[in-house]
């Protein structure tokens, strides 16, 4: 039985996938919490992979944030993860472990890049500067993956996933990204029997969403495609696959279906003067439908399963 090491097991990505190697029940999950194992720390990460013995990793574990702690923390966000990155692939590579799997994201194309966005739109143009530290950061481990592929043959591949969200996402008031911040908003105007809710924006700008156990089942898939699969269908120097739905929706629309999933009965009010941000963001799932895969939530059935999640864990973080 394969031994697989998913680092970062205990973030959204991570927990997702666990749960579905879990449910298949055909390998031994290697599992460690930060304060077992500091991926930062060169000397454990080596002395790990050379006591272990694995035989797959998924590399899920990075340092993550929205636009505010990107800002405040810039030199963080571009260390953590670079070192993280370079710590786990190279110990991975000498302990002569030959399947790894590298979690990025949409953030590593160009802010002004054509939609949908396709895996050939890297490094054609200025990064989004907001999170640019953490875009580089991924940009490097995509190109780390691929360095060792070509130097020592190894098979280290790399997905590229749109905006996530899905159980584990990150609930804070403040500092959550676009769908936990609305689920909780509606549900807590619900509760309060607020006559309205003020949205950001026009309500205009379209972005995709893709189901967190979406994008684990979509991990999986591309980790266990055969070698001979999975190098026809990409490029030597641009390997990376991005992961996502093909299908995006308007912010009205998506705001309009959390408030359905979440019940609230009140008037929805969008204020314009606040700024919408890009007007698109839409992966090209091209390469990804050609190896075989495609998505199974639809955004109400996937809002559904979030919310729920959110209800059944509201306790854990009613404080924050």
């Amino acid at each position: 039985m394969k031994k697989i090491f998913v680092a970062g097991h205990r973030g959204m990505v991570g927990s997702a996938i666990v749960r579905l190697l879990q449910a298949r029940g055909d390998c031994e999950l290697v599992l460690r919490t930060r304060s077992e194992l500091d991926l930062i720390n060169q000397q454990a990460v080596s002395e790990f992979f050379q006591t272990e013995k694995i035989d797959e990793v998924y590399l899920a574990a990075a340092k993550v944030g929205g636009i505010i702690a990107n800002n405040s923390y810039p030199a963080d966000f571009i260390y953590e993860n670079l070192v993280v990155e370079c710590n786990v692939i190279h110990a991975a590579h000498v302990a002569g472990i030959d399947k790894l799997l590298f979690l990025g994201s949409s953030c590593i194309y160009p802010k002004l890049a054509v939609q949908p966005m396709s895996e050939t739109a890297l490094l054609t143009g200025t990064l989004e500067p907001t999170n640019e530290p953490y875009a580089i950061a991924k940009i490097a481990g995509i190109k780390l993956c691929e360095s060792y592929n070509r130097q020592y043959g190894r098979d280290y591949r790399s997905v590229m996933p749109t905006n996530l969200y899905g159980p584990h996402d990150n609930f804070h008031p403040k500092n959550s990204h676009v769908i936990p911040a609305l689920l909780r908003r509606f549900h807590e105007a619900k509760l309060n029997g607020d006559a309205q809710v003020v949205a950001w924006g026009s309500g205009k700008p379209m972005r995709e969403f893709l189901h967190v156990n979406d994008m684990a089942a979509a991990s999986i898939h591309v980790m266990e495609l055969d070698k001979a699969t999975y190098n026809a269908n990409t490029e030597v120097m641009l390997s990376h696959i991005n992961v996502g739905t093909g299908v995006d929706c308007t912010i009205r629309e998506l705001v309009e279906t959390v408030a359905n999933v979440t019940g609230f009965e009140g008037k929805i009010v969008f204020d314009a003067s606040k700024p919408d941000g890009a007007p698109r963001k839409l992966m090209n799932v091209d390469r990804l439908a050609a190896l075989g895969w495609q998505y199974t939530y639809t955004l109400e059935a996937g809002l559904k399963d979030a919310y729920q999640w959110f209800l059944d864990n509201q306790d854990s973080f009613r404080q924050a």
